[in-house]
Formats: C-alpha cells, structure tokens, sequence
C-alpha cells in the first residue's frame, strides 16, 4: 500500500517510482501514527480495532463504513485517505465489499478503494472498479486507478488507454506504476502516442513531455526488470 495522502507534501510518495512496491499495512499505520494528533491517533486504533472485530456488514451499514465517512473530519484531509484503507484493511473488505464502498461513497472514499486493492484483492476481481474510475475526468481518482493493482491486472488494452487517459488530463506518468516494465517493447502503445502527438501538433498544441518520456519507454532496448508478470503483455 502507498502512503495516499499520508503528507500535504508527498502524497502517494511510494509510487512514484515505477517499480516501487507498495507500503504494508503496518508500514502505513506507522507512518500516519507519527503524523497525527493525540485525539486523531486514538480515534484511528478505536476505528481499526473496530473494523478488526467486526469485519462483515451487520445491519444496513457495518460501523467500519461509517468510520470511512468520519475520517476527512477526524484526521484532517491530508490524512484521510490513508486512514481509510487502514480502515478498509483492518476490516478485511472483500472484492463485494469494496465493490459496495466504492459505488455507495464519495470521490474520496473511491480514491481509498482503489489504493487498498493491492493488498486486499490477490486477483482480478476488482479491475472493473479501477475501469469505471478510469473513465471519470477526476485526476486525483485517476492517479489512484493507475496504481500497481491496475499494473498487475489491467488488460493491455485498458492499460494504454489509461496512459493515455493521464496524458489527456495531465495526470502525470510518474502515478503510473511499473511504467517503464508495461511499456517496455509496446508497439501498439507507440503508435497510439505517436497518433496523439500528430493529432496535438496538426492542432497546434504542445506534445506533452510526458509523452515523450513513454514513446522512449517503448523504444527502450534494455530489458527492464520484473519481467516475469504475466499480465505485463499482450497475448
């Protein structure tokens, strides 16, 4: 898991490199403890510990949801996101679960969602929640779509329109994980940019820079490392 939001100054910090791992769960609390106030650090461990104790959905709405609403209030908005996916891990969500959080909350509650799927969801099953946040205009909400569970899952298909979909919003490419290993030798990615570009130029607007970053990843010759992901290429 990243550190979404878990400083003004270095939200998702962990993934901006392209091959960075995300955070552990404890690896996240400890980080947010240290930033937070007395009464916020003691409502996040009543929450988590809540969340711990009863996972599953126990009436209309399960107490640990409701956490996910309070959190903007009780950690302050530069720290809510991370206290949402403690939230949402501690409460062990599953694929139905998130699915529900995701549909039922707001932009920020989707945005933790998304940055929970890598360490909650082992398999597919949550990519169409990282396609419908693909398909929204909200650049926070498409920086977390394009996280290392879209990396690991994302068909190529999908995946390059996501590239895309960045570059068309100015989402920067560094919020793309494993770029450079997805890019790497895509030749159908490269005509897509190199479509883009013409169409920019033909316009008279400027080519993003970004763009030129990505052409290069797919022209690379070296073979970039972590090559053994079989969903990094198209069959």
């Amino acid at each position: 898991m990243t550190h979404p939001d878990a400083d003004q100054g270095s939200r998702t910090a962990s993934s901006r490199g392209a091959t960075s791992a995300p955070a552990a769960p404890d690896e996240l609390r400890a980080h947010l403890e240290a930033r937070l106030g007395g009464a916020a650090r003691a409502w996040l461990g009543q929450a988590l510990d809540e969340a711990a104790a009863h996972p599953g959905t126990h009436g209309p709405i399960s107490v640990w949801e409701l956490r996910l609403a309070e959190a903007g209030r009780r950690c302050g908005p530069g720290y809510a996101d991370a206290a949402r996916v403690l939230i949402l891990d501690a409460a062990r969500a599953d694929p139905a679960a998130l699915t529900r959080v995701y549909f039922q909350g707001t932009a920020d509650e989707r945005r933790a969602v998304l940055h929970a799927l890598p360490h909650l969801v082992p398999g597919p099953d949550a990519v169409p929640l990282v396609e419908d946040a693909l398909r929204t205009n909200d650049t926070r909400l498409l920086a977390a779509a394009v996280g290392p569970y879209a990396a690991r899952h994302l068909a190529p298909h999908h995946w390059r329109h996501a590239v895309l979909k960045c570059l068309f919003t100015g989402v920067p490419v560094a919020e793309v994980s494993d770029l450079a290993r997805r890019a790497h030798g895509d030749a159908e990615l490269a005509r897509m940019l190199d479509d883009y570009a013409a169409e920019r130029t033909a316009a008279g607007r400027p080519v993003p820079e970004d763009l030129h970053r990505v052409l290069a990843l797919t022209r690379a010759t070296t073979t970039p490392r972590g090559t053994d992901d079989p969903h990094g290429k198209e069959s």
